[in-house]
């Protein structure tokens, strides 16, 4: 009986449930962090998060000109470093999964091709400075000369690489722009699910209030069902492209 419980499978099927959960809790919490923004912000002091926070909250008073607003923002936030996972989750509170995702998925291609460009053309010696010591993103630089698409696919896919850094880093390779470009498709997986986990914490919050929905338990059915679909598509894929990587690495 004992080696029931020992399959692989069922491991991986009790992980995923309890990240399920534990993301289900932090998009709870996200939602009481982003009501509450402007009460702990410190106006004397300089904090992207807040500063980011309090811009979401504009930009959901704007109406449908909003989602041009959101997409200028993360665009800047890209090219600045702030941290874009805060307006993805944003996304998702604001303008639910589909849109959301559209929204920080444009964004993000833009900003990231604006800070590639940067890297290579107007901030090469920094971007060169930051990067001397990561000996993952000199196997990385090798592999591009040879495949470069694949490559930025690849590291899209698999979140072992700071994506803000990785937007400059890019510019001092020798990777075509448009293969860069291109490239960019492989955040598509990783945005969806960041911007269901705000989409959640959105739905957490109508609870109690006149603009929950009117069969609650098969809408959190369906919400909940497609959000472990969701994690764990995200997850294999993660998961291929991160061994795929490594073995494309290490044959360079």
């Amino acid at each position: 009986m004992s080696n029931q419980f020992n399959i692989p499978g069922l491991r991986k099927y009790f992980r995923l449930i309890g990240l399920v959960f534990l993301t289900l809790g932090l998009a709870f919490l996200l939602k009481i962090d982003f009501a509450l923004a402007q009460e702990s912000a410190n106006p004397n002091s300089f904090n992207p998060q807040a500063i980011l926070r309090n811009a979401l909250q504009w930009i959901d008073s704007l109406g449908t000109v909003g989602a041009i607003a959101f997409i200028g923002l993360y665009i800047i936030s890209t090219v600045a470093f702030f941290p874009g996972l805060i307006l993805t989750f944003g996304a998702g509170i604001i303008f639910g999964v589909a849109w959301g995702s559209f929204y920080v998925f444009i964004g993000a291609t833009i900003g990231a091709t604006i800070a590639f460009l940067v890297g290579r053309y107007l901030a090469r010696n920094w971007v060169a400075r930051k990067i001397a010591d990561n000996k993952k993103f000199a196997a990385i630089d090798q592999a591009v000369g040879k495949e470069g698409l694949k490559i930025v696919l690849l590291t899209r896919l698999s979140p072992i690489f700071p994506f803000t850094l990785l937007n400059y880093a890019f510019g001092i390779t020798g990777v075509s722009l448009k293969d860069y470009f291109i490239g960019s498709v492989g955040m598509i997986p990783g945005t969806i699910m960041y911007v269901y986990i705000g989409s959640l914490a959105g739905n957490l919050a109508m609870i109690g209030s006149q603009n929950q929905p009117t069969n609650p338990t098969v809408q959190w059915t369906i919400w909940i069902v497609g959000f472990i679909a969701t994690v764990a598509v995200t997850i294999y894929i993660t998961r291929i492209a991160q061994k795929a990587l490594e073995e494309e690495v290490s044959n360079n």
